[in-house]
Formats: structure tokens, C-alpha cells, sequence
């Protein structure tokens, strides 16, 4: 096949969209992805809905276009100057150009007891959910559990406490921070979202910070609490958020600041070599969310396939969402009004039906917005929200209550 080598360190979403875009611009080549996993790309986002038994493994998996996936073929070493990559096996491969889709992993906060001793993985009970094979130990042991403590209340941590929640376990959050979700909510609304979790069993600690995992006969039996009782529990998942893998970028003498850095094209500090998704940093921004990881993808996607080879990445203004059952937020740009003075702020509440919304505008242009339960103005928000030039609307009224 005549054209250029083009390597994918990584089988994840960002990783199948570029293959899947590459393919439908015509690229020429062989795309080859390399993956960790035993699995080929899926959705990771709909890991909980896998939890919840909503979708089966095989519901979320992402198509690759044309690309060759190869499974179980972690990559250890990349080459920059030589053009070459290494994997576990030992085989080297040459590559002409490189996309590290290396994604992110799972942070382990500083809690006692969540290892087992001389680092031989994590105590008995005790889960993250990043992969799908992280999801399938989880929902074995739920299957048994009766009580669950989730340390973390962020967007997975809510996730995973109302797919716990749904298949009759008992679950508590215990969140450092002073609300759920609070990168993205503001304390009115996360206290919309903490009633709803309440509504379906779930009872949260915000302000609360986690101190030691106790176990017995090898498995959790309590969550131990800087302040307060501890929390007894046969099952605790750590949701504390997720770190770039930037090692081999780094190790192979590619410029890393907190991710793997990219500018407008992608590119690196490496000729040749480019990073999207979660590993990425673009003008000083980390993403970690699907949205701005695909948006990378389709960019980086037509500048090598050379269907538009001046395509630049700007940016992503794309909403954090979680749609879990009937815990439903969507959150854009700037939420805390306290935050800027300057800011116009209009908020509906509506108590009964567990609703809240709120947009920010600054002069004529939305520099913000949250809703919670009710998601009916979301597509008139987002559209606002989208526009880089010009007012977005003269009516803040209308945005939350379209037509």
C-alpha cells in the first residue's frame, strides 16, 4: 500500500476517531493502532452504563476505519529520531509519522491500605474504573455487595455511585471537595444533583476527605474518614480523577509540561510525531473529556490525510455532560458568577421536578451556563454557546426556555 506508516500509540476513543476520520478523508497508507488492552476501542465513556448492565461490552465498541488494531501490544519505547517504536514482545516497528493516544490513568489518592503490601495491585474490594476490564471486576464484586463507599464525587465517581446504586448496593460518596463535581457545577446545582442521588439511595459527604482503607480476612471492610466515624462498606471505588500517561513522550525527549505538549497542528516537540485525547496539552489546557479529544482527532485527521492539510486546532468549547438515568447536568465555560462581578446571571429553579438552570452572560456574548435535570434548553445553549463571533442572543430567558 502506497503512502505513509502512520502509528497510533494507543486504542482508545481519540485514538478510533483519528482512524475512523483518516479513512473517511481518503488517507493513503497504513494506520496501524497499538493497543494495551485485550479489547479494541470502545466507549469509555459508557463504562457505568456497563456497570449498570445498560449496554453490553460489544454495544460500546467504536469502529477504526480501515486501520489495523493489534490488542495486547503495549508499547514501551518510542524512537523519536529513528522513526521506530518498541512493544513488550520485544518486536520493533517502523513508523513515517506518530500519534501518541496514550490517554490517561487513573489517580491513586494517598489513602492508606488501598494497596496491597509490596505493590502487588490493590486490596481485595477495592476498584478504579478506567477499562472495561476494571468494569467487569467491579461488577463481579457488586454483584455480592451490599454496602459501597466511592471516594470521589466528580463526574465518574457520581457515575459510578448510580450504577452501583441501580443494581441494589448501598452507596455512599465521600468527596474532598466543597460540592459534587464542583469543576463543573456551581453549589446550587450540585446541590440539585446531590437531592437526585439522595432520590435513588445515594448519600454523599462533600468536605469530606478519606484517611485509610481498613480490611478484614483481605478485603475492605471500612473507609476510614479524616474527621467523623468511618464508613463500613464490602466494596470502595476510587474515583480521584485521572493523570496523562506521558511517559514515553518524556522518555523519549518530548516536550512535557502536565501532558504531552501540541500546538495548533498537533505536533510535538518531535518532527513527525503528534498527541491528542487526554495525554495532550494545548495552550496550557488539559481536557479529559471525549468532546475536545474528537475535535483534536477530526483536525489532526485532515491535516494528515491531506484532505484539509492547513486544518488548525483552536480549542474546544465543548460542554462536560453526564447522563446517568435520571441524573442528567450539562455544564459550559464559566459557572461561578462570584467568580466575575461583571457577569449577568439569570437562574430558574424548579424544587419539584429537581431542576436547575442558570446562563452567565457577559455584556452580549454567554460565558456560561448549567442545567440539571431539565435538559430541554441544552441544544439552544450549546448553539449560543458555539458562536466564537458575534452576540449570542439578547434574551436570557430564551435560552433557558426555547420557543
Amino acid at each position: 500500500m502506497n503512502g505513509p506508516r502512520v502509528a497510533v500509540v494507543g486504542a482508545g476513543m481519540a485514538a478510533a476517531r483519528f482512524a475512523e476520520r483518516y479513512a473517511a478523508f481518503g488517507g493513503a497508507g497504513k494506520v496501524t493502532l497499538y493497543g494495551a488492552e485485550p479489547h479494541r476501542p470502545y466507549n469509555r465513556v459508557l463504562l457505568a452504563d456497563v456497570l449498570a448492565g445498560r449496554f453490553a461490552p460489544r454495544d460500546i465498541a467504536l469502529p477504526p476505519g480501515t486501520a489495523r488494531v493489534r490488542t495486547g501490544a503495549e508499547v514501551v519505547r518510542v524512537d523519536a529520531a529513528a522513526r521506530t517504536l518498541a512493544l513488550a514482545d520485544g518486536s520493533v516497528h517502523g513508523w513515517d509519522r506518530l500519534v501518541l493516544a496514550t490517554g490517561a490513568n487513573p489517580v491513586l489518592p494517598p489513602i492508606r491500605g488501598v494497596r496491597l503490601p509490596h505493590g502487588a495491585g490493590l486490596a481485595g474490594g477495592v476498584h478504579v474504573l478506567r477499562t472495561l476490564d476494571d468494569c467487569a471486576a467491579l461488577a463481579r464484586d457488586a454483584a455480592t455487595a451490599r454496602r459501597a463507599v466511592i471516594v470521589g464525587g466528580g463526574v465518574l465517581g457520581v457515575s459510578a455511585a448510580h450504577a452501583l446504586a441501580s443494581l441494589g448496593v448501598a452507596v455512599e460518596i465521600v468527596h474532598q471537595g466543597p460540592h459534587l463535581v464542583e469543576r463543573h457545577l456551581d453549589a446550587d446545582a450540585a446541590a440539585v444533583l446531590a437531592r437526585g442521588l439522595a432520590r435513588l439511595g445515594v448519600v454523599s459527604y462533600p468536605g469530606s476527605r478519606a484517611r485509610a482503607v481498613r480490611c478484614r480476612g483481605g478485603r475492605v471492610s471500612a473507609v476510614e474518614l479524616a474527621c467523623g466515624p468511618g464508613l463500613s462498606c464490602d466494596l470502595a471505588v476510587l474515583a480521584c480523577g485521572a493523570r496523562p500517561r506521558t511517559a514515553l513522550a518524556y522518555a523519549a525527549g518530548i516536550g512535557v509540561r502536565r501532558g504531552v505538549g501540541v500546538d495548533d497542528a498537533l505536533a510535538t516537540s518531535a518532527p513527525g510525531v503528534y498527541a491528542i485525547g487526554d495525554c495532550a496539552e494545548h495552550d496550557g489546557v488539559l481536557h479529559g473529556l471525549a468532546t475536545p479529544a474528537w475535535e483534536q482527532a477530526d483536525v489532526l485527521a485532515a491535516r494528515l490525510s491531506g484532505a484539509r492539510p492547513s486544518a488548525r486546532y483552536r480549542g474546544s468549547r465543548a460542554p462536560a455532560r453526564l447522563a446517568a438515568g435520571p441524573l442528567q447536568y450539562a455544564a459550559f465555560g464559566e459557572v461561578d458568577e462570584d467568580a466575575d462581578p461583571g457577569l449577568d446571571v439569570l437562574r430558574l429553579v424548579d424544587a419539584t421536578r429537581g431542576s436547575y438552570r442558570k446562563v452567565l452572560m457577559r455584556g452580549d456574548r454567554l460565558a456560561g451556563a448549567v442545567l440539571v435535570g431539565d435538559m430541554t434548553a441544552v441544544d439552544a445553549i450549546a448553539e449560543a454557546f458555539g458562536r466564537r463571533d458575534g452576540p449570542a442572543t439578547g434574551d436570557l430567558h430564551h435560552l433557558l426556555v426555547p420557543g
